[in-house]
């Protein structure tokens, strides 16, 4: 690991951004505060600071305005409402049961306001008793009100100074993504690879970079700054961001059969080089990434051309020593990587190109995408949708009754006075942070909150045990506190690790020689919490992976059969335009990576739930390969014409009938006789007969050193690109197979012909 470019990932990066102005919108006012002696009386500003900070999710300017409004009147009505039942134990119920339905519900307009949500629960956890609110009711709300208003004001003002700096941020995060993607996928090059832990690694990879991608859409194509401006600027990051997308497809194109190249070649180093190559193009993108964020130029690292030509003189001489008539599909598939590696790399050095800000280029660009068309739309503020969700069947409204019921028990836990519980509203801040829709999450999180809490708990002990100096425990709060909202989206452990810190320090500053009841309250909250949660999960209404199984299939199954037709309809000519093409694989790779993530998550169910694991996880990875090697068969679609010794009419007919064929079966639709004749079409190509011919003429013939690595033969492009349609074909005859073994009632007995 290269630790100053892990360094400068960090420093640069939204989450780092992000956290140091939370954390210094909740410090600045605490220190003057405290400067007047006033910290203790108006400790609930900074506090309500933090939470409307916390509620700021990386999107549109319009959007993060908005849910910090409602946010504000979220919180200060909470706060009020808790404060006046205080004094009447018999509401308390009620209201904790009513306050968690709704603000849980509300996650039905989407994860803004999801977070809106939760964090009114953690408002509501604070005020339940009183505990930090004091007597005065209207004065300890009007305070908390001024410390989540005081946060907006800051980001309205950031907004205005910086406005291309989050999009900046974003779009260089989805170039680290990519460098990391790409960096995998060297080392199917390198020696006895790990296959099987390698593909699990780049479909987690997958669902990271589909999961950012969105986010970043919404962030660049909503921004009006970002899209309408003529500005240099706003036209060279909406360049970035397309360029980003259209690289993932090129990473995606370089799926190989790497285990017929490994027994092919890899007892060769010509491999390792290859492998090597690619993990230095990962740290060009890298390196494009971190300039992004840091709004700074970027330059090459290395040669680029001059490393590409060491590799296809390595591969001209592998050539020159090994090539035979037996062996030359094997030197064509090796040459098509090749030709892969320098789109990839044309790319790169075109982006670098980018950033020499050319305005020409900048002012040349021309999309002619309806931007709207690529943003997934928020759910829109309909009491109507509200109300449908209350039901059984919506997932959303068995996690409310969950969330509900491990309240109110959490609740009545901390009443019990042989606890000696001193800080009770920590075991229901600890289960709205917990408790989550999905069982598997729950019990991750679970764990990490537990790790990260006992070991931030003895750290904070032995700091304060050992350390007086009350600026050198200044330092390691504000330290603690920018690390905790740092991590706290990508390394949950770790946030709650200095999280724990941060919050024994704070409690130190307000109530100094403390320590051991809060180390006693944060473990022991922690404990009741976590196993309140995991009961709640597991038995309340509880939502198990695998019965969303079948939808997520059936949305995979046609996204691929879709974009495999907009492929082929792209590449014959077919009137379609470049914006149905892109629609197309963008639906593919969401469901892909929504079908993906659903598999990670049902590895953590417990066992008797697993149903059918084996088969889904075929389902996953042929979903994965199909949607890789369409991605591949796109990338001729610019020279469709030269190809007539494919027969493309039968191959589309004949793939596209094995695809159908999947969908039909996991949505239990009769099968047309048609269809099964059109999956057993043979196409008529020719190709095969001219590789016949060229091993004659290798045979009888003398062969010619040729090293140009511009030259790419017209039957190494006619063998390559029959070989991903016939791999296409053979991965979706077994995705079919697989969807055959689906229990009866998920099927239709027709299409299993």
């Amino acid at each position: 690991m290269k630790y100053a470019t892990e360094l400068k990932k960090f420093a640069s990066s939204q989450s780092i951004y992000s956290a140091v102005r939370i954390s210094l919108a909740i410090v600045l006012p605490s220190v003057i505060l405290a400067h007047f002696g006033l910290l203790k009386e108006y400790f609930l500003f900074p506090l309500a600071t933090s939470f409307i900070g916390l509620t700021d999710q990386a999107g549109p300017f319009v959007r993060r305005r908005n849910a910090l409004i409602l946010a504000i009147v979220s919180f200060f009505t909470v706060a009020l409402i808790a404060s006046l039942l205080k004094s009447f134990p018999f509401l308390i119920y009620p209201e904790i049961i009513l306050f968690s339905k709704f603000f849980t519900m509300i996650g039905v307009y989407g994860q803004r306001l999801a977070a809106v949500g939760s964090l009114s629960l953690v408002v509501l956890a604070i005020f339940i008793d009183g505990h930090l609110t004091g007597s005065n009711i209207m004065k300890s709300s009007l305070i908390f009100l001024a410390g989540s208003i005081f946060y907006l004001l800051i980001f309205l003002v950031v907004s205005k100074i910086q406005p291309y700096k989050l999009a900046g941020q974003m779009i260089g995060e989805n170039y680290l993504r990519l460098g990391n993607y790409l960096s995998l996928k060297s080392k199917f090059y390198f020696k006895n690879p790990d296959f099987e832990a390698l593909n699990s690694q780049i479909i987690s990879q997958q669902i990271s970079i589909k999961n950012l991608q969105e986010e970043t859409r919404e962030t660049v194509f909503e921004t009006r700054k970002i899209v309408n401006e003529s500005t240099t600027t706003s036209r060279l990051l909406m360049l970035m961001f397309l360029d980003s997308i259209d690289l993932h497809e090129k990473l995606m194109t370089s799926e190989s059969d790497y285990r017929k190249v490994q027994e092919n070649f890899g007892s060769t180093d010509f491999l390792n080089s290859i492998g090597e190559y690619l993990q230095k193009l990962s740290e060009e993108m890298v390196n494009i990434g971190i300039a992004l964020q840091s709004n700074r130029k970027a330059r090459p690292i290395e040669n680029i051309d001059l490393m590409l030509e060491k590799i296809f003189n390595e591969y001209f001489d592998l050539r020159n020593k090994k090539l035979t008539p037996e062996n030359l599909e094997d030197f064509m598939t090796l040459r098509f990587i090749l030709n892969r590696i320098t789109s990839i790399s044309d790319d790169v050095k075109t982006i670098y190109k980018v950033f020499s800000q050319d305005e020409k280029l900048a002012k040349s660009l021309s999309t002619e995408l309806d931007f709207r068309k690529f943003v997934t739309a928020e759910e829109k503020l309909s009491v109507k949708v509200f109300l449908s969700n209350f039901s059984l069947k919506s997932s959303l409204f068995r996690h409310a009754i969950r969330i509900a019921i491990a309240l109110v028990i959490g609740y009545w836990i901390s009443s019990f006075e042989f606890l000696g519980i001193g800080h009770a509203y920590w075991i229901l801040i600890t289960i709205v942070a917990i408790l989550k829709p999905a069982y598997a999450t729950t019990k991750h999180r679970n764990l990490l909150r537990l790790y990260g809490t006992i070991s931030g708990a003895i750290i904070a002990y032995g700091l304060l045990y050992f350390i007086s100096d009350q600026i050198i425990l200044f330092v390691l709060f504000l330290t603690a506190m920018i690390l905790c909202f740092s991590f706290l989206k990508t390394k949950y452990a770790w946030a709650v690790f200095f999280m724990t810190i941060y919050v024994f320090l704070a409690f130190n500053i307000l109530n100094p020689g403390n320590v051991n009841l809060i180390f006693k309250d944060r473990i022991l909250d922690t404990v009741i919490a976590g196993a309140v949660a995991f009961v709640v999960s597991y038995f309340v209404l509880p939502v198990w992976e695998h019965t969303q199984n079948l939808k997520l299939m059936q949305k995979s199954a046609l996204s691929n059969l879709n974009y495999f037709s907009a492929a082929m309809a792209f590449f014959r000519n077919e009137n379609m335009e470049p914006e149905a093409y892109k629609l197309a694989r963008k639906a593919a790779v969401i469901d892909l990576a929504n079908l993906s993530d659903n598999f990670q998550r049902m590895i953590s169910d417990p066992k008797n739930q697993q149903k059918k694991l084996e088969h889904f996880h075929q389902f996953v990875n042929t979903s994965h390969l199909i949607t890789a090697y369409i991605a591949s068969f796109s990338q001729y679609s610019e020279a469709s014409k030269v190809y007539p010794e494919i027969d493309f009419e039968s191959w589309d007919l004949k793939i596209s009938a094995e695809l159908g064929r999947t969908d039909l079966l996991l949505n239990q639709k009769d099968l047309h006789h048609t269809i099964l004749q059109e999956s057993k079409i043979q196409p008529m190509d020719t190709v095969e007969k001219l590789l016949e011919n060229r091993k004659k003429e290798l045979a009888e013939n003398e062969f010619f050193d040729r090293r140009d690595p511009n030259r790419i033969s017209h039957l190494t492009k006619l063998k390559n690109l029959k070989e991903i349609l016939e791999l296409i074909y053979d991965v979706a005859k077994e995705q079919r197979k697989v969807a055959e073994k689906l229990e009866p009632e998920d099927q239709s007995t027709m299409v299993k012909q």
